[in-house]
C-alpha cells in the first residue's frame, strides 16, 4: 500500500461525498453561532459562553465541529469560547499596533516593502486566540468598495511596496469573483511583484478550495498562500485534498502555526504536525509565540517552552520541516526570530559553539 493510501486510511472522511455539507456555502449557512446550541452539543456552560459571545463572536463550521467531537480538547480549546477570555490583565486590544500603522482603511504598512491588506471581516471559525479579536466578525470592521478603493489607491501611490499580503478575516470567504477582482486590481499596480493570501480555510473549511477557485488563483502568479494548522489532527483527508489542489496549481503553501498552551505546547505534537504538513506539501513557515492579544492569556506559553521545543527539533527533523520560531513584538516593532543559544564564546581566532547534540565545536573566524 502506498503512503498516500495509508494516509487516507488514517483519516476517514468527515463528510459523505455527495452530502450537501460538502458545499462550502452550506457549511457557512449551517455554522454554529448560538451559545445555547453550542451548550447542547458540547460540554460547556451556556451562561459563560453567552457572556464571552457578547464581546467576542462565536462561529464553528459543521466540518470543524465534527472534528472537535472526534478529537476533543486540542481543537475544542481553539474554537469554543472560554470565560478566561474576559480576564486578561496583561492583554492588549491591538498588540501589534496595526491601527496606528494604518495609512488607509484596513491596510497596514509596517515593513518598508510589504503591506497587509484586510479585505474580509469574516472567518469560517472564530479562533479564540485571534490577534484581531477586537474587530474580526464585528460591526467595527467595516470593509466596503470605498475602503478597498482607498487601500488600492495607497498601494498605487507607494512604489516601495513590492509585496502585498491579503488577509482579514479570511479572504477566501469572499466569492471567487470578488477575490479575482481584488487580484486583478493588485496586478495592475506594476511595482507589486508578489501577492500572498493568508487563509485558514484549508484547515477549518477545506471544501472552500474548489477547482474553480484554484483555476482562477493560478492566473495571478507569483501567488503564495500561508495557511494555519495548529495540531496534527487538523490534517484530515479533506484538508489534504484542499492543499493538493492548491499545490498542483503551482501555488507554494506555507503554514503559520501558533504555539498554544493545552493545544500543541509539546515537542511530540509539534514534531508530528511538521511531518504531516510536509506530507501534504505545506512548508512549515513560522512557529509563532502567541501575541499579547486581550483575552488570550490562557493560551500563552512562556518563551522557554518554545525554545525547548525548537532545541528538540533542530537536528532531529529535516530542515524542510523546521519553522522559524518568532515573536511579533508588541507596538508594531515587527517579527523577531527566537533561537536556542548554541554559541559558547567568541575567541580571537575562532567561534566556540555546541551542536544540536550538545557536543562542543569550533569554526575559524575569517
Amino acid at each position: 500500500m502506498n503512503s498516500r493510501n495509508q494516509r487516507m486510511q488514517r483519516h476517514p472522511p468527515l463528510l459523505k461525498k455527495n452530502s450537501p455539507m460538502t458545499d462550502w456555502r452550506n457549511q457557512l449557512e449551517n455554522s454554529l453561532t448560538s451559545p445555547e446550541e453550542l451548550s447542547r452539543i458540547l460540554d460547556c456552560d451556556p451562561a459563560e459562553t453567552a457572556a464571552v459571545n457578547s464581546r467576542h463572536p462565536l462561529r464553528i463550521s459543521p466540518y470543524y465541529l465534527e472534528l472537535i467531537k472526534r478529537v476533543g480538547k486540542p481543537l475544542f480549546r481553539q474554537a469554543v469560547p472560554d470565560i478566561r477570555e474576559l480576564e486578561d490583565p496583561q492583554g492588549m486590544v491591538d498588540p501589534l499596533a496595526e491601527d496606528s500603522l494604518s495609512p488607509a482603511p484596513n491596510l497596514v504598512h509596517k515593513y518598508p516593502d510589504r503591506a497587509l491588506f484586510l479585505v474580509s471581516s469574516q472567518c469560517a471559525m472564530y479562533c479564540r486566540f485571534c490577534t484581531r479579536k477586537r474587530k474580526v466578525g464585528k460591526a467595527s470592521m467595516q470593509i466596503s468598495k470605498e475602503t478597498l478603493a482607498a487601500g488600492l489607491e495607497y498601494l498605487r501611490n507607494t512604489p516601495q511596496i513590492r509585496e502585498v499580503l491579503i488577509s482579514g478575516g479570511d479572504p477566501l470567504l469572499l466569492s471567487d469573483e470578488h477575490i479575482e477582482e481584488i487580484l486583478q486590481r493588485l496586478r495592475e499596480i506594476r511595482h507589486i511583484k508578489v501577492i500572498r493570501i493568508g487563509t485558514r480555510a484549508p484547515c477549518t473549511l477545506p471544501m472552500r478550495i474548489t477547482p474553480e477557485l484554484v483555476n482562477m488563483l493560478k492566473k495571478y502568479h507569483p501567488l503564495y498562500i500561508n495557511t494555519h494548522f495548529n495540531h496534527p489532527a487538523e490534517i484530515t483527508r479533506q484538508a489534504e485534498q484542499a492543499c493538493s489542489l492548491l499545490a498542483d496549481a503551482g501555488i507554494p503553501l506555507g503554514c503559520q502555526t501558533v504555539l498554544l498552551k493545552g493545544v500543541n505546547d509539546s515537542l511530540p505534537v509539534i514534531r508530528e504536525l511538521l511531518y504531516r504538513l510536509l506530507e501534504i506539501r505545506v512548508r512549515p513557515y513560522y512557529l509563532m509565540q502567541a501575541d499579547l492579544t486581550e483575552g488570550t492569556a490562557h493560551f500563552r506559553t512562556d518563551i522557554k517552552t518554545g525554545l525547548t521545543i525548537m532545541r528538540g527539533l533542530i537536528g532531529t527533523v529535516s530542515g524542510m520541516a523546521l519553522p522559524t520560531y518568532i515573536l511579533d513584538a508588541p507596538g508594531g516593532k515587527g517579527k523577531i526570530p527566537l533561537t536556542p543559544d548554541y554559541i559558547l564564546s567568541h575567541q580571537e581566532d575562532k567561534l566556540i559553539f555546541n551542536n544540536y547534540q550538545g557536543i562542543p565545536c569550533s569554526y575559524p573566524l575569517i
